[in-house]
């Protein structure tokens, strides 16, 4: 789904989606955080390239395995599965 379908995914899911202001990071605090852990798998001007998709596939499952403060410790797969459980 297109970012530019986000009035009608709000409407479907009732879920509100908020939109950072641009060039104001301090408003992006889990983002920002998960740009980090990622720059610890790939430091700036890594090339990508030489990674297979299952290697990119094994930091992905890292990262959504993670319990994080913001989840209540949960992590993102644990609260993702939680969620999509909820759903009729």
């Amino acid at each position: 789904m297109e970012l530019a379908f986000h009035k009608q995914l709000t409407l479907d899911t009732n879920i509100k989606i908020y939109f950072y202001y641009p060039r104001s990071p301090w408003q992006r605090g889990t983002n920002e955080n998960t740009n980090g852990l990622l720059r610890q798998c790939f430091p700036r001007k890594t090339d990508l390239s030489g990674f297979t998709q299952n290697d990119l596939d094994k930091v992905a499952i890292e990262l959504n395995s993670r319990p994080r403060k913001t989840l209540r410790f949960e992590s993102p797969l644990d609260k993702f599965i939680s969620l999509v459980a909820l759903t009729p």
